[in-house]
């Protein structure tokens, strides 16, 4: 081959979206239980670290579009999970409300992150690796999110 950047072994959007997948599909089984996505597992990440947050900024955190954002906040303020609330000041303002069923969601979900790390095998894969890639990724979202 006479173009070597066109390698899918030399292109480093391929690893990171086969692990983003992959990593993705680890979730699945706690998550189905449960009743939710893992985007909507995000969302409640979001929301029980701080509650009340509008949609633009869950939007903004989560780098989700409102056609995308929208109907999955749709879905869990169906079951009973958040409220939706206008903004009195600024109808336009969306506010996200953790409901008491939302909240009791995060108990259940409290070992979800230990059963994910039980699929690294530490001895070839080591936390400090686990850091230092979160941290370049990171790092990367960082950049690309800022204009250059």
């Amino acid at each position: 081959m006479s173009k070597p950047q066109l390698l899918l072994k030399n292109q480093i959007c391929f690893p990171i979206y086969a692990s983003s997948r992959m990593i993705t599909q680890l979730y699945h089984p706690y998550l189905l239980p449960l009743g939710i996505t893992y985007p909507q597992y995000l969302v409640f990440l979001l929301l029980w670290e701080e509650d009340n947050r509008t949609v633009n900024d869950i939007g903004q955190c989560l780098f989700l579009e409102s056609n995308t954002l929208s109907p999955l906040l749709k879905r869990l303020e169906e079951k009973k999970l958040i409220e939706r609330v206008r903004e009195k000041s600024d109808e336009r303002k969306v506010k996200i409300h953790l409901t008491n069923l939302g909240k009791d969601l995060q108990e259940k979900c409290a070992d979800i992150p230990f059963k994910i790390a039980q699929n690294f095998d530490y001895k070839e894969f080591k936390m400090s690796d686990l850091e230092f890639l979160k941290e370049g990724l990171n790092k990367m979202i960082n950049q690309l999110k800022s204009p250059i």
